[in-house]
């Protein structure tokens, strides 16, 4: 870290903190956003769910325990500008490789550190997720220039963003175990351990490209489909939900994660808004509303599936009925979503847990017992 060299921290409202540069120096535009976990910051840096965001870390140290290549969830960094209050001046950890300061400088990623990440969050809190900058070296200019900037920048309602994380070609992977046949996975954003805890569960996998048609996916004999977790406004997607459709049509066992949750949402029928703030972190409570059980998660999503809790409901897309499976303890949005006549469930938290708990990694085993299911249904 640079500590002599300033930084500014430009919000869409106009707020403005400034602290020294941490990371790569110049410029970083995207949708301010905090996350609440203690633990994890490479992990969530190379979440590509946070494409199009700056983050910022609530937690006041980061940086401690330095940055290691097993830890990585995809191959870079993908936020696109880093927020913390006290960036370690020390690593220590043996299992670490390098700095943090020195991996954001190799991925570019723009930081800035020695702010009041709290004042920050309750400010994000109050007013919400806003247009955000990060400012340093030759592009810290004038307040007002780099406001203007900010507000020019593109609204993270209405965008996409799948086609800039998502594998440009297709590959395969195969189970760790004894193979139940071959899972097709959407990759709309996919961290590597959720691949990993897939084929713990005895899936080849055969990845794909967000832009998949039907005909491609039902090429590769699926014996179930598998949405991820990824960045962007489900609302802006029409594709792969359309895709879902014909694979739900095929009665294909699915199984979606965070923004595949949003996607089965709009599969069937319902529809998706934008949270204020969003829910950030590995500390988010959900109650399993089957089973009453109380599952601490690890969540990264800023809009949610509008759907009634605590009744049955009827897919408006044909698809038969539909419950709210999970429920968020905090505000009550929309956390997992069953359909009760075909094998199709998704929840909005990450079950992988990377970072985070393992309170829902039981899912996985769900699905896999979902699709034996099905598959005996059929022999």
């Amino acid at each position: 870290m640079n500590a002599s060299a300033t930084a500014a921290l430009v919000l869409e409202d106009g707020t403005i903190y400034r602290g020294t540069a941490y990371g790569a120096t110049g410029r970083a535009l995207g949708e301010a956003v905090f996350a609440t976990g203690m633990t994890g910051y490479q992990e969530t840096l190379t979440d590509p769910s946070y494409a199009g965001q700056i983050v910022v870390q609530t937690s006041p140290h980061i940086g401690n325990t330095g940055v290691t290549d097993e830890d990585d969830e995809s191959a870079r960094m993908w936020a696109s500008g880093y927020v913390v209050r006290a960036a370690s001046r020390v690593t220590s950890n043996w299992r670490s490789q390098r700095t943090l300061d020195d991996q954001l400088v190799g991925d570019g990623v723009v930081g800035i550190a020695g702010v009041d990440t709290r004042a920050i969050t309750r400010r994000l809190r109050d007013v919400g997720a806003m247009r955000a900058g990060v400012f340093s070296g030759d592009a810290l200019t004038t307040d007002e220039a780099m406001l203007a900037e900010v507000r020019e920048s593109p609204q993270m309602a209405g965008r996409s963003l799948a086609e800039t994380v998502s594998t440009r070609e297709s590959y395969r992977l195969e189970a760790l175990t004894d193979s139940i046949g071959t899972l097709a996975v959407l990759d709309l954003g996919v961290k590597s351990s959720t691949l990993t805890y897939l084929r713990e569960r005895g899936f080849d996998l055969v990845v794909l490209p967000q832009d998949s048609t039907l005909e491609q996916v039902l090429a590769h004999q699926p014996v179930a489909a598998f949405y991820s977790n990824g960045p962007g406004d489900p609302a802006a997607s029409d594709s792969q939900v359309t895709l879902l459709q014909g694979l739900l049509r095929a009665e294909l066992p699915f199984f979606g994660i965070c923004f595949g949750n949003q996607l089965l949402g709009r599969a069937l029928g319902f529809g998706t808004y934008k949270l204020p703030f969003g829910h950030r972190g590995i500390n988010q409570p959900v109650l399993d509303v089957a089973t009453g059980r109380v599952e601490i998660t690890s969540q990264n999503h800023g809009f949610a599936v509008d759907a009634a809790i605590g009744e049955e409901l009827t897919s408006p897309a044909g698809f038969g009925r539909v419950e709210v499976s999970h429920f968020s303890l905090n505000d009550r949005v929309v956390e997992g979503l069953r359909a009760l006549d075909i094998p199709a469930f998704s929840v909005q938290y990450h079950p992988e847990s990377a970072a985070g708990p393992n309170d829902a990694r039981h899912l996985f085993d769900q699905f896999r017992q979902l699709v034996l299911a099905q598959k005996g249904a059929k022999a």
